[in-house]
């Protein structure tokens, strides 16, 4: 897994660069279906860069520049690195494919990085314009002579530099850049389908979502409330999580489920271990209304093997009976551990951590059991009075936001998502 720094700039080659160079991830392996996923990775792009009217778009078969035009460089990296397809961002100075100007750009360059004594380097130039007079090894000696010459501070290291310069001679411009700065890579979002996720407040379903949209899924959000148990802030922790996300895919819809009824008419059957299998269950049943009202393929789940009692095998092969969907469950080999270090990176863990508990967090029994029984789960959804109804119509009172990056969304009231959820129930 990437490690995400979109800010990571320890050089100063965003002062000097007049250009950004992104390059794609995986998809241009994709053959045949590549320039489809191209097209999609520059209208993302072209929304990324909207706040800077001045920038302006280039596109190279896998790779696209963007001209700065005045644009603040490292403002505009720390925005595209959360691009979904794009592995990694280069600041470049652009000049004439000649060498003169190289040489002149790569002395300006280094001056304006200002290395410290003992800084190894090396050149690692690359003619890609063939009509170029000097070839690649050529074109290394021709640039790191005058460097060491200029800056006594650097030497030679070709295997292990501190520093490495590199120079792309194309027909139009050559390009001089000396970083490498990491992004998130996968899939252009969006181009593997349309999933429903799961949120909860927790820790892990943020990431599974994160985690969804870097394979290319559109994810939609589904969040079951279960007022007055749940809190007005419980409702605003959740939200606040699909902000974060939509900064990486620009909106995310959020639709919030009124799950009171349902959850309560588990309640008095007398089968108190089976809570949170029956609870589970009702959630899928719900979210597969939902995705097959908004067109998704599959449902998304932050379940990790093993974690907690609903967690366990035998539990999640009952709960998943519950939809014919696939059932996607990104996190579920991964440890704790490396679930909360990439909620770091991706900005949700101290949300995450913020003590309003949800709806399944208040009705936890003392003891769930960790191996349910398909055929007795099914009678007693089966013998429910009025619970193919109660799930109908916690779908139909279901409330929807759609959820910008820096906007302020939010539903109605509580008490208009209580009339929604139909006040008699409470």
């Amino acid at each position: 897994m990437k490690t995400i720094e979109p800010a990571r700039l320890a050089g100063k080659s965003t002062e000097y660069a007049d250009m950004l160079l992104l390059r794609f991830g995986e998809f241009t392996l994709k053959g045949k279906n590549r320039s489809r996923f191209e097209k999609t990775m520059l209208r993302h792009v072209k929304e990324i860069v909207k706040p800077y009217p001045m920038a302006r778009l280039i596109k190279e078969y896998g790779r696209i520049y963007v001209e700065l035009n005045g644009e603040p460089a490292g403002e505009m990296v720390e925005a595209l690195a959360k691009v979904f397809g794009i592995s990694s961002i280069s600041p470049v100075k652009a000049v004439k494919p000649e060498l003169e100007e190289i040489v002149e750009a790569s002395l300006r360059f280094i001056e304006k990085v200002n290395p410290e004594p003992g800084t190894t380097f090396k050149v690692n130039a690359r003619r890609v314009w063939k009509d170029f007079p000097h070839g690649s090894q050529e074109m290394n000696r021709l640039v790191s002579a005058p460097l060491l010459k200029t800056f006594p501070a650097l030497s030679v290291d070709v295997r292990t530099p501190m520093l490495e310069l590199r120079v792309e001679v194309r027909e139009q411009y050559a390009y001089i850049f000396c970083e490498n700065i990491p992004a998130v890579g996968g899939f252009p979002l969006g181009t593997n389908g349309k999933a429903m996720l799961l949120l909860s407040g927790g820790i892990d379903s943020p990431v599974a979502a994160w985690s969804s949209m870097r394979r290319g899924l559109e994810v939609e959000c589904v969040h079951f409330f279960s007022y007055p148990y749940t809190s007005r802030e419980a409702r605003q922790k959740v939200i606040d999580l699909a902000r974060v996300l939509s900064r990486y895919a620009g909106r995310i819809r959020l639709h919030l489920v009124p799950f009171t009824e349902v959850q309560t008419s588990f309640a008095g059957i007398g089968q108190d271990n089976l809570m949170i299998t029956l609870m589970r269950r009702a959630m899928l049943r719900i979210t597969t209304k939902l995705a097959e009202r908004e067109g998704a393929l599959a449902l998304v789940t932050g379940e990790s093997l093993g974690q907690v009692a609903s967690q366990t095998l035998p539990s999640m092969n009952v709960i998943g009976r519950a939809t014919d969907l696939p059932l996607l469950r990104p996190l579920v080999m991964m440890d704790k551990a490396d679930i909360v270090e990439l909620a770091k990176q991706i900005g949700t863990y101290d949300l995450s951590i913020l003590p309003y508990e949800d709806c399944c967090t208040l009705f936890m029994p003392k003891s769930p059991t960790t191996n349910p029984n398909l055929r007795i789960i099914e009678k007693i959804e089966a013998t429910l009075p009025g619970y193919a109804e109660r799930l109908a119509e916690a779908v139909e009172a279901a409330v929807t936001v759609d959820i910008t990056p820096y906007g302020n969304e939010s539903p109605d009231d509580e008490a208009d998502l209580i009339s929604s959820a139909k006040e008699d129930w409470f």
